[in-house]
């Protein structure tokens, strides 16, 4: 069976392919590898392209030394560069910085290389109203130019709640972006539209959250954010979690076959028109 993980990153100096190793023996079989932050090689560069080649040749290496698992990738301008590039550049060109960083991940979508723009959106923490109002720009803009090569966006935003859901979808809706074509990751289980106002949710796949989307309904995906750095090894959750997750709520009866086959095949393969192959 298809087991997804629909948010990972992986550095070389993490345990990288011994990570996507203990992904398979788990009983993993695609997940999407999210550009990790490189705020250095971005400041060194003046552009987010080196970046993205470099998560590209990632998915290629695993790819070519880990047979039977399946990698998608995901880049875009991290949110939480604002701080560092606005410190360097100032407000305006850190702007034009990431909006370019937007045009460059939405050619590698055009170029089917990468399946959608993200992580994007507003750091996860307090910041002043100047760089809150920044951060909306600069998303916005990624909304349109992921409408404009027809993928989604995956967004890193403050805590998910139902009130941000809906600002989040009156922003895609303002640029012509479809609300299913909105990724939340770490999302709670906000699963019902009332509660989502449309968007996907990427509910983080601890079995406590998994139990409680599934009391709800199957409309979204399961992702554990794992970030790959060796001093907080399993963090957020290690890349085991969610195969472990899945298979063990199927021994239970927790979760139907057919249940987990909406989340993990049918409810990728619909937001990011991709085809997943067991």
């Amino acid at each position: 069976m298809i087991i997804f993980d629909n948010h990972l990153h992986l550095r070389r100096d993490g345990f990288f392919l011994n990570a996507v190793k203990d992904f398979k023996k788990a009983g993993g079989t695609h997940f999407v590898l999210c550009q990790y932050p490189m705020p250095d090689l971005v400041v060194k560069n003046k552009s987010y392209l080196p970046c993205y080649v470099e998560t590209l040749k990632i998915a290629e290496e695993i790819k070519s030394q880990v047979k039977d698992v399946d990698v998608f990738v995901t880049v875009g301008p991290y949110p939480v560069d604002y701080l560092l590039l606005s410190k360097k550049f100032g407000r305006e060109k850190t702007i034009t910085l990431m909006k370019k960083g937007m045009d460059e991940a939405a050619r590698l979508c055009e170029e089917k290389k990468c399946i959608a723009i993200g992580e994007i959106g507003r750091p996860h923490f307090p910041v002043d109203i100047q760089t809150f109002e920044d951060s909306n720009e600069i998303l916005m803009y990624g909304m349109e130019k992921a409408k404009d090569v027809d993928v989604p966006v995956v967004l890193h935003t403050e805590t998910t709640t139902t009130k941000n859901c809906e600002e989040l979808v009156k922003m895609g809706k303002k640029v012509g972006l479809k609300p299913s074509k909105i990724v939340k990751h770490y999302a709670p289980p906000l699963v019902l539209k009332k509660e989502n106002y449309g968007l996907m949710p990427s509910v983080l796949g601890s079995k406590k959250n998994i139990i409680k989307a599934l009391e709800k309904g199957t409309r979204f995906m399961m992702e554990t954010d794992y970030i790959d750095d060796p001093a907080r090894p399993g963090a957020v959750l290690g890349p085991k979690t969610i195969p472990r997750t899945t298979l063990d709520l199927l021994k239970k009866g927790l979760l139907t076959e057919k249940q987990a086959y909406t989340i993990h095949k049918e409810n990728p393969e619909k937001t990011y028109n991709i085809e997943l192959y067991e």
